[in-house]
C-alpha cells in the first residue's frame, strides 16, 4: 500500500500517550501519563437533565445538521463569557481540531512554527503532519533573554530565506511544564508577533482551572489583531463532548470556516446546546468551582507526596493551575529507556523528550498528570516511580 499514501503520511508520528492508552488499562495501573480530567468532576445528573432540557427547547433541531460556525446559542455564551463580538467566534471538535485546521489555513510545507520549549505533544503532530519546521525555545525567567532568543531565531530563520508564519504558545498552566506566562512575558511575545508580522496561537484549554494566583490578561486580549485563542469544553466540562472554541480576527476565521466545511461541516449540534445550557444556567461556575477545589486538593498531596518520596536530585514544577507538573533528573538519565522498567510496576508516565520538537531534549524529564489517579491511589504510584527511577539513575 505504501506506493500509494501521500506525501504528508511520512511526516505523522504517533502519539506515546495514546500507545500507551492501546496497551494497558489506565484504571489498573498507576497511571500519571495522560492528560485526562477526573471523572468526579463530569456533572452526570446535570448532563441527564441538560439533555432533557435541550429536547424538549429545541427538538429535532438538537439531532439535525447545523451552521459551520457553530449554533448562535453557544457561540453567544462564549462571546459574553470572554467579553468579545459573537462574530469572532468560531465553535470548533475539540481545541485540538482548533489548533490543527489554523496549521492547515497558515502553513506551507517547510514553513516555521516558533513554539516553547517543551510543548504539547499534540500540537507538535498537528505540525508534523502538514511538514512544518518547528523550534523551541526554553523558557527563561530573564524577561530581556527571553524575549531575545525568539528574536534571535526567526532573525536566524528569515536569513536562511525561510518563512516564519506563527507562533503557538500556551500561557496559562502549560502542558507539559505546568508553567505560566507573566504578564512582562505575555506583551513580550505580542510585540515579536508585531515586530515580525506573526500569528500567536495561544492555546488555552487550562486557563479557568487555575488553584492560586492571579489570573492574567490573555495574549488575545493584548493583541486581539494578531492572536487566534483556543479553549476547550474537554477539562472544564467533559471530553467526550470534543467541543472546543476558537476566538480571533475575521480573516483567519473566514478561512476556518470555508476549510472547516471539508472537514466536519458542523460540530455535534446536541453537544453544543447542552454546552450552551451548561453556561448559561450557571452550572459551568458552580461546577468549575467543585472542580478548582478538588484539583487542588490533588496537586497539593501530589506534591507533598513527591517531596516525600522523590530523591533530592529530583526537581519538579508546582503548577498554579492546569493538570501536569514537570520532573527533571539527573543527567544521563533516559526516561524514555526506563519507561518499560516503570511500566512492568504498574506505573506509567509520558517521557519529556516527546514534547520537544525533534525529540532530541529532554532526555531526563517527565511529565506527570495528578487530575486523573483517585488520591487514595497517588502515595503508593509515587513510592513507585521514586524506586524506579532511584534504580536507574544510581546504578
Amino acid at each position: 500500500m505504501k506506493k500509494l499514501f501521500s506525501d504528508d503520511v511520512s511526516a505523522f508520528f504517533r502519539s506515546p500517550v495514546r500507545d500507551i492508552f492501546k496497551k494497558v488499562d489506565l484504571n489498573a495501573i498507576y497511571s500519571f501519563a495522560g492528560g485526562y480530567p477526573s471523572a468526579e468532576t463530569f456533572p452526570i445528573d446535570r448532563i441527564q437533565a441538560l439533555m432533557d432540557t435541550v429536547i424538549k427547547k429545541y427538538g429535532a433541531r438538537a439531532f439535525q445538521y447545523g451552521a459551520t460556525q457553530g449554533v448562535t446559542e453557544l457561540r453567544s455564551a462564549i462571546a459574553k463569557r470572554y467579553d468579545v463580538d459573537i462574530d469572532h467566534v468560531q465553535i470548533t471538535t475539540s481545541s485540538q481540531q482548533g489548533i490543527d485546521v489554523l496549521t492547515r489555513v497558515l502553513i506551507n510545507p517547510h514553513d516555521v512554527i516558533i513554539t516553547s520549549a517543551p510543548t504539547y505533544l499534540g500540537a507538535l503532530q498537528s505540525f508534523a503532519s502538514y511538514r512544518a519546521e518547528v523550534i523551541g525555545i526554553p523558557h527563561c525567567n530573564d524577561i530581556v533573554k527571553y524575549k531575545a532568543s525568539f528574536c534571535q531565531a526567526i532573525d536566524d530563520c528569515l536569513s536562511q530565506g525561510k518563512q516564519v508564519k506563527m507562533m503557538y504558545i500556551i500561557p496559562d498552566f502549560q502542558n507539559p511544564s505546568g508553567e505560566t506566562l507573566t504578564l512582562e512575558e505575555r506583551k513580550a511575545l505580542t510585540e515579536i508577533a508585531a515586530k515580525y508580522d506573526l500569528i500567536i496561537i495561544e492555546d488555552s484549554p487550562y486557563r479557568e482551572l487555575r488553584y492560586e494566583g492571579l489570573s492574567l490578561p490573555t495574549l488575545y486580549s493584548l493583541c486581539p489583531e494578531r492572536v487566534m485563542h483556543l479553549g476547550s469544553f474537554s477539562k472544564i466540562f467533559a471530553p467526550g463532548f470534543r467541543l472546543g472554541w476558537m476566538i480571533g480576527n475575521d480573516a483567519i476565521l473566514d478561512k476556518v470556516y470555508v476549510c472547516k466545511q471539508s472537514l466536519d461541516l458542523c460540530p455535534p449540534i446536541m453537544d453544543q446546546y447542552i454546552a450552551a445550557e451548561f453556561i448559561t444556567s450557571g452550572a459551568l461556575d458552580e461546577n468549575l468551582q467543585e472542580t478548582i477545589n478538588l484539583y487542588r486538593h490533588k496537586r497539593d498531596i501530589f506534591d507533598n507526596l513527591l517531596r516525600q518520596h522523590m530523591p533530592a536530585y529530583v526537581k519538579w514544577t508546582r503548577p498554579e493551575g492546569g493538570l501536569f507538573l514537570f520532573l527533571t533528573l539527573p543527567e544521563g538519565v533516559d526516561t524514555v529507556a526506563m519507561y518499560d522498567l516503570a511500566l512492568s510496576h504498574e506505573v506509567a508516565y509520558v517521557a519529556g523528550s516527546f514534547f520537544y520538537p525533534g525529540g532530541k531534549e529532554g532526555k531526563n524529564t517527565m511529565r506527570l498528570n495528578f487530575s486523573f489517579i483517585d488520591t487514595a491511589r497517588m502515595e503508593t504510584g509515587i513510592k513507585i516511580l521514586a524506586d524506579v527511577i532511584k534504580k536507574t539513575a544510581e546504578k
